[in-house]
């Protein structure tokens, strides 16, 4: 904390920068587990430094990502729970840049309160330094910014940031696709961190129970399994791609499987989906019949228990399997790539 830096004025409109100083303090035990080598900046300076090694890299490409986590925040609220919440963020960014094939390198976040409590606010970080340890970025700068008035006391939102790096004649090229290649399905952890808007509505998470068990949910509560992080597949699909020729990685957020997969087929082919291979998740089957969704609206809102596709040679099907299985993800089979018209069918 700046000597004598306290505003009483600023504190009667309702910001407390001296809360801003005890979050930093307390948030920066996390952060130092995600430093890694390139780090060069300390929390609290005006920008984040990182030294860019690219050994080994012929023509370097920056890849970023932004992403918030949506209106699952409204469930971290409800259950008074922080410190997940930000792997959420950091998964949403990431997860899109290592479809390019980059390698996330930072990452930043950006916190908007009502009311700056720096327990809580060091809670949401540590959820953040969570997940860049699960990625492999360094967690090199952000801002907290409290708002009374344009957010309630307690709540928050929650937004990031990360760039990568790839090397060009490495990245991802689904122009490389031919009929035949096989698409593999990686499991998501859960619902990850989109439908939350039609989530809610079909259980009325503000006015109903959500803390008791549910045996559809083998005895989780719909909150826990609501909150459960999304899961960061950066280390399997990177060590995926070392090893295997990857024509086509989709991540399956927003507008589900028929929105994401279709971005990474090119025209004259398309994805086609066997439906009785898709594992899916109980949480949705639970969505589905409390809220009396058809089956195709499911498939176009939530990711049904596939976080993540990725197409390649049917040869290299098996040891791509082996490699995802070692790496610790239950990967499988679910369909396979034909000229089409159609991006994308699910029979």
């Amino acid at each position: 904390m700046v000597a004598n830096s306290k505003s009483d004025a600023y504190a009667s409109a309702g910001v407390d920068i001296t809360a801003g100083y005890k979050a930093v303090e307390l948030m920066k035990q996390h952060i130092a587990k995600t430093m890694t080598p390139g780090a060069l900046s300390d929390i609290g300076g005006f920008g984040g430094l990182f030294e860019l090694d690219l050994n080994g890299i012929e023509k370097p490409v920056l890849v970023s990502g932004t992403d918030g986590v949506g209106t699952k925040l409204k469930l971290a609220f409800l259950l008074d729970k922080h410190n997940t919440i930000g792997i959420d963020c950091v998964a949403m960014c990431v997860n899109d840049i290592i479809c390019c094939g980059a390698r996330p390198l930072y990452f930043l976040d950006y916190i908007a309160c009502g009311k700056n409590v720096p327990e809580k606010i060091a809670q949401i970080v540590e959820g953040v330094a969570e997940g860049c340890v699960q990625s492999g970025a360094a967690l090199i700068g952000g801002e907290t910014a409290e708002m009374p008035g344009f957010y309630s006391e307690d709540e928050y939102d929650l937004a990031g940031y990360s760039t990568g790096v790839v090397d060009k004649n490495k990245i991802i090229d689904p122009n490389k696709m031919f009929e035949g290649d096989v698409i593999i399905a990686l499991p998501s952890s859960g619902v990850h961190s989109n439908g939350f808007s039609l989530v809610r509505k079909v259980f009325d998470v503000e006015n109903e129970d959500i803390t008791s068990a549910v045996s559809e949910l083998d005895g989780k509560s719909i909150g826990e399994t609501l909150l459960t992080p999304t899961k960061i597949y950066v280390k399997p699909v990177l060590k995926l791609i070392e090893n295997v020729s990857v024509k086509a990685i989709s991540h399956i957020t927003g507008g589900g499987f028929y929105e994401n997969i279709p971005r990474s087929i090119p025209d004259g082919f398309g994805a086609k989906i066997d439906k009785s291979a898709v594992k899916v998740l109980p949480i949705f089957d639970l969505i589905a019949k409390r809220g009396n969704i058809s089956e195709h609206d499911m498939f176009n809102t939530f990711n049904m228990g596939v976080g993540m596709s990725i197409v390649v040679p049917a040869s290299e099907q098996d040891k791509a399997l082996d490699i995802l299985k070692a790496n610790s993800e239950d990967a499988y089979v679910i369909g396979e790539i034909v000229k089409s018209d159609e991006k994308i069918e699910i029979c």
